[in-house]
């Protein structure tokens, strides 16, 4: 699991766990970008056998930040690549997504207006090296109002994606049968009964076959969970991350067998 946290939003904090609930310190600060922040971080393992993070770089800007690993504890600057967007304000809170067909793709909230709106959109590599991307494309059906820190999987054969809606600061839900959209939402509101003021949602299989979902409930300065055990249709009570809560922000893990 890869965070920033309260007190730190140019720190990598670097976790493992045995269980997707109690996480131990692994290495922190793990790693610095060499400008700017890395709120956000998002960790992936790639078919070159690193460990690859992708991170918010600045409040401002164009630009999203890489970083690999072969240990998760020594980390290496890739490179800031920057988007050929007209008008980019801000560009926050990239996720990983890889498809079943080995496609690597991210998943960027981009500002266009200057004025605090947010919409989705997909960057596809171009080259196995994740030096070279496609060009943003609006996420269909999530494009049309101020959607952040959109988090998507794969499960049974549809695309699933926990997204904040920035204006009510709650986290919606859409299915689409293509990663591109159109999305259509399945939930809106309060409709898990998680609450307002979250953010950061993402998901992981557990091995029982449900999905647990963190995400971070940043007016109160805690860390949330909860769990699915019918596909993603109803969720469990909120609990707090133990040891997580109010350290731990807006991170994402990545399930391994070892």
């Amino acid at each position: 699991m890869t965070a920033f946290t309260n007190s730190s939003e140019s720190n990598l904090y670097v976790y493992e766990s045995a269980d997707a609930l109690t996480y131990n310190l692994l290495k922190g600060p793990a790693y610095t970008p060499p400008t700017g922040l890395i709120r956000d971080p998002s960790i992936i393992k790639h078919t070159d056998g690193y460990y690859w993070i992708v991170y918010t770089t600045n409040w401002t800007g164009n630009t999203i930040g890489f970083a690999r690993s072969k240990d998760r504890v020594n980390w290496s600057f890739v490179a800031n690549h920057t988007l050929q967007t007209p008008g980019l304000a801000r560009t926050w809170a990239p996720e990983w997504f890889v498809d079943a067909n080995g496609s690597v793709n991210v998943i960027v909230s981009l500002d266009t207006t200057n004025n605090y709106i947010f919409r989705p959109h997909l960057l596809t590599a171009t080259n196995a090296s994740l030096r070279n991307w496609s060009v943003p494309k609006p996420l269909s059906g999530l494009d049309d109002s101020n959607y952040i820190d959109t988090f998507i999987v794969r499960h049974g054969g549809k695309y699933h994606a926990i997204t904040k809606q920035e204006t009510t600061k709650y986290l919606e839900y859409a299915v689409a049968d293509r990663l591109a959209g159109p999305y259509t939402f399945v939930g809106k509101d309060d409709w898990a009964g998680w609450g307002s003021w979250r953010e950061g949602a993402a998901l992981v299989r557990l091995d029982n076959g449900g999905w647990r979902v963190y995400f971070d409930g940043y007016a109160e300065k805690k860390y949330y969970y909860s769990d699915s055990l019918d596909g993603l249709k109803t969720w469990t009570p909120i609990r707090q991350v133990p040891q997580l809560t109010g350290f731990a922000r807006h991170f994402t893990v990545l399930k391994e067998s070892v």
